[in-house]
C-alpha cells in the first residue's frame, strides 16, 4: 500500500521551524521574566501561558483574526502580495504560538532551579549579566532546555485545531500528520490512519527517549584524564601570589540602613586590615550586611566607602554593581560552579587578556597555596567539604579583591575538618592585606580569627571593639549570651559603696569595676565559678547541687544557692569544671560553698 508522504515533510518542516523559533524566544522570554519585577507581571505570564490552556480552536481563531485578510498584520501584508492564511507558513505559526508555552514554562523552572548564590558570586568576581548568562545560567540550564525543546517539537508536531483554523487542510501544501489522521478516519481509510499514529508517536517518543537516555549517561562520561599530559612550563614572575595582594591602608567605612522583614538594618562600622568578625544570632542581618558591601543587595540608604571609592551613596545616586567592586565574597555552600572543573572556577574572575600560560600559572599557585596542587581538572562534585570551601576561597583570592567577605565558610563541615581549615583560613587571612570581614553566630571561632568584633541583635549593632573588651566587659545581657556567659541576674547598686544586690541570686556582692549608673545586670562565665572548701572568703555563699550535664570532658553543675532546691529547675547558677575536678566533688556532702570572684563578675546596662 502506497501513501502520500507530503503530511510527514509537512509536519517536520513546520515543526522544526516552530521549534527553531520558540527555542530563541523562549528562552529569551524565559531569562527575562526571572529577573523581571515590574508591574504586570502576573498579566504577562498569563498571555505567555496562555495558549497551554486555551482549546486549539480557539488559538486559531485568533490567530485568523490577527492574520486574515481583514486583520492588522493581513493588511500590511496584502500590498506585498503575501498571505500567512492557508499556507504552510500558516501552519508554523499556528504550531509556534502552541509550542511556545511548554518551551518557556520548562526553560523558567530550569533557570530558577540554579542556586541564586552562584550568580551572586559570579557579579562580585566581575562577570557582566551577559557573562552570567552565556557561562552559568545557560550551560546549566541546558539539560532543562533541551526538555523545553523537545516538549516543544512534540507539541507543534501534533498540532491540529490552531492549525485547521489558520492554515486549512490542503492536501501537499498544509496537510499535516494530524490532519491526515482525522481525515483518513473521516474517510474510513483506518489503515492510513494508523499509519500516520504510529509515525507521530514514533517521532515524539523517538525524540523524547534520545534526550532522556542523554541526560542520563551525560552525568557517567569520562572525564578527560591527567596522565600522559606535560605540565607547561610555568613563566615566573608574570603574575605574583595574588592572597597577597598589597593595599596600604584599607580601609572600608560602612554606615547603612535597610528595612527588613520584622526588623530595620542600621549599622556603621569601619574596619581595615585587622579581621571584623560579625556576630549574632540568626536573623541578626549579618549576611544582609555582606550582600549590600558586595552590591547583591541594595540599602535603603546610606553609604559604603572602601580605599577612598564610594560604592554606595543614597544621596548621590551611586551604586556600584557588583563587578566593579573588587570584593572577594566566600558563600555558606561555597557556590562552585558545577560545570566548570577547579582550574576554570579559579580563572572565572581573572582579568581578561592573560595569556593561557600565565592563567595556569595563577591557577596553580592558588592550589598551592590551599594545599590542592593538582586538582585543576577535578570537577566540584569531586571534592570533599573542605576542598571545595579551599577552592572557593581560592577562587575569591585569585580576582585580587581589596575586601575579601566570608559567611560562616565552615557552617558546613564536621567539627575536625572545622579546626583543621580554620588554622589554614588564619595563615591565609595573616598574607591577606585587603579588608576582611568575617561573619558567624559561633563566638569561640569568632574570638580565635577576628581581633574586632562587631556583634548585632535584631539589626542594630549592640557592641563594637575589640575581642577582649567584648568578652570582659559586655555592654548588655545580649551580647554577653552571644559570647558564652549563662549566668544573670537582674542587678541594683547597693547602699554601701562597691557593692551590688543581685536580686536573682539573693545576695550582696562586692565588685571591683565601675558600677554604671544604668546597671541593670549582673552575670559570671560558668567556667569562672569557684567551688572552694573556704566559706568565709568573700562573695562564697553555701550552694547544693540540683543536676548536671555531661560533655566529654566537662561536668556542667546546676547550683541552687544558699538552700537545697525543691525541683530540677530551681537554681540559680551554672558552674564548669572538668572531670578531674569533678571526680573529687562529687561525693563530697552539702552544702558545698561558692564563690564569685568579684574580678570576674560583669556589671551590664
Amino acid at each position: 500500500m502506497s501513501f502520500d508522504l507530503s503530511p510527514l515533510w509537512i509536519s517536520l518542516k513546520t515543526s522544526l521551524l516552530a521549534t527553531f523559533i520558540t527555542f530563541f524566544i523562549g528562552i529569551a522570554a524565559a531569562y527575562w521574566m526571572l529577573g523581571y519585577g515590574g508591574k504586570g507581571k502576573s498579566l504577562i505570564e498569563g498571555i505567555f501561558v496562555a495558549p497551554l490552556i486555551l482549546p486549539p480552536t480557539v488559538v486559531g481563531f485568533l490567530l485568523l483574526l490577527l492574520f486574515g485578510k481583514n486583520g492588522p498584520v493581513g493588511k500590511l501584508m496584502e500590498p506585498l502580495g503575501f498571505s500567512i492564511v492557508f499556507t504552510w507558513y500558516g501552519a508554523a505559526i499556528a504550531a509556534t504560538v502552541v509550542a511556545f508555552p511548554l518551551m518557556y514554562k520548562t526553560a523558567l523552572g530550569a533557570f530558577e532551579q540554579i542556586d541564586s548564590n552562584l550568580l551572586r558570586v559570579a557579579r562580585t568576581l566581575g562577570a557582566k549579566e551577559s557573562t552570567i548568562f552565556w557561562r552559568i545560567s545557560l550551560p546549566l540550564a541546558v539539560p532543562g532546555i533541551l526538555a523545553a525543546t523537545t516538549l516543544a517539537f512534540a507539541r507543534a508536531l501534533g498540532e491540529f485545531g490552531a492549525t485547521l483554523m489558520l492554515a486549512g487542510n490542503i492536501p501537499g501544501q498544509t496537510q499535516t500528520i494530524p490532519m491526515a489522521i482525522y481525515f483518513a478516519v473521516e474517510g474510513g481509510a483506518i489503515e492510513e490512519a494508523w499509519f500516520w499514529a504510529l509515525t507521530i508517536m514514533g517521532i515524539s517518543l523517538f525524540g523524547i527517549i534520545a534526550v532522556n537516555y542523554w541526560q542520563e549517561t551525560r552525568g557517567k562520561r569520562k572525564e578527560v584524564g591527567e596522565a600522559g599530559k606535560q605540565e607547561t612550563k610555568r613563566e615566573n614572575n608574570i603574575l605574583s601570589h595574588l592572597s597577597n595582594y598589597h593595599s596600604p591602608g584599607s580601609e572600608l567605612f560602612v554606615d547603612i540602613e535597610k528595612q527588613l522583614s520584622g526588623f530595620s538594618l542600621k549599622v556603621s562600622f569601619s574596619a581595615d586590615k585587622q579581621p571584623l568578625g560579625l556576630l549574632g544570632g540568626s536573623g541578626a542581618g549579618k549576611s544582609m550586611i555582606l550582600r549590600c558591601i558586595a552590591g547583591i543587595e541594595a540599602p535603603s540608604s546610606g553609604r559604603i566607602v572602601l580605599n577612598g571609592r564610594v560604592l554606595f551613596d543614597s544621596r548621590q545616586g551611586i551604586n556600584l554593581p557588583p563587578r566593579d567592586r573588587r570584593i572577594g565574597f566566600l558563600v555558606q555552600n561555597y557556590a562552585l560552579f558545577p560545570h566548570m572543573t577547579v582550574g576554570q572556577n579559579i580563572a572565572f574572575g581573572l582579568p581578561k587578556g592573560l595569556s593561557p600560560t600565565a592563567i595556569r600559572q595563577l591557577v596553580e599557585t592558588q592550589l598551592i597555596a590551599v594545599q590542592l596542587e593538582g586538582y585543576s581538572q577535578r570537577y566540584p562534585h569531586q571534592l570533599s567539604g573542605g576542598q571545595q570551601q579551599r577552592v572557593a576561597l581560592a577562587r575569591a583570592l585569585a580576582s585580587q579583591p581589596e575586601v575579601l567577605l566570608l559567611d560562616e565558610p565552615f557552617s558546613a563541615l564536621d567539627s575536625h575538618l572545622r579546626s583543621q581549615l580554620e588554622q589554614q583560613m588564619v595563615g591565609t587571612l595573616a598574607n591577606y592585606e585587603g579588608v576582611t570581614l568575617f561573619v558567624t553566630h559561633n563566638m569561640e571561632e569568632a574570638y580565635r580569627i577576628c581581633p574586632n568584633l562587631l556583634v548585632l541583635e535584631k539589626g542594630k549593632a549592640v557592641h563594637y571593639g575589640t575581642k577582649y573588651d567584648i568578652f570582659e566587659h559586655p555592654a548588655t545581657v545580649a551580647v554577653a549570651q552571644l559570647t558564652g556567659c549563662k549566668n544573670f541576674s537582674s542587678a541594683v547598686a547597693a547602699t554601701t559603696s562597691g557593692q551590688v544586690q543581685a536580686s536573682d541570686w539573693g545576695c550582696t556582692l562586692s565588685v571591683i569595676e565601675p558600677i554604671p549608673d544604668a546597671l541593670s545586670n549582673i552575670g559570671i562565665r560558668a567556667h569562672q565559678i569557684i567551688i572552694t572548701d573556704e566559706p568565709n572568703q568573700q562573695n562564697t555563699f553555701p550552694c547544693w547541687l540540683v543536676r548536671t550535664s555531661e560533655t566529654p570532658h566537662r561536668m556542667t553543675l546546676f547550683l541552687k544557692l544558699h538552700h537545697p532546691s525543691i525541683n530540677n529547675n530551681d537554681y540559680h547558677v551554672q558552674a564548669e569544671v572538668f572531670k578531674e575536678k569533678w571526680a573529687t566533688l562529687k561525693d563530697q556532702p552539702m552544702p558545698w560553698y561558692v564563690r564569685l570572684d568579684p574580678l570576674r563578675l560583669i556589671l551590664m546596662q
